[in-house]
């Protein structure tokens, strides 16, 4: 089992930047991809970017404002989003998928944390 933890959520306005965390814990490997994903309400849940053993890969739609990183010594990841807009206004949730790479597909995920609300002002 893996246990996800999101941080970092809030209410920010249109041009600012956020910073989210996800925090793994329990059967972590060096081949756990992770990834997060969004979903606002109404919507369907969408992938933002993925961190695998392949590298990491981000949607079309947000990749010029958006920069994932992760740290495997501490079993972390990070999103950092730029230049908010009311429309990233969603929860964001941290996905993990016990593989070397498991794509942009929601139901390849096994493991999820909570989420974590972003609501952006106009």
């Amino acid at each position: 089992q893996v246990q996800l933890l999101e941080s970092g959520g809030g209410l920010v306005q249109t041009g600012d930047s956020l910073r989210l965390t996800c925090a793994a814990a329990g059967r972590t490997s060096t081949h756990l991809t992770m990834a997060w994903f969004r979903q606002a309400p109404g919507k369907d849940r969408e992938f933002l970017g993925s961190v695998s053993g392949i590298g990491t890969v981000y949607a079309d739609s947000v990749k010029a404002r958006l920069s994932i990183s992760r740290d495997g010594t501490k079993n972390t990841m990070s999103l950092q989003m730029y230049k908010l807009k009311p429309e990233d206004t969603a929860t964001y949730y941290c996905a993990a998928a016990a593989s070397f790479v498991a794509g942009t597909e929601s139901s390849a995920y096994a493991y999820w944390g909570q989420g974590t609300q972003v609501t952006v002002s106009s």
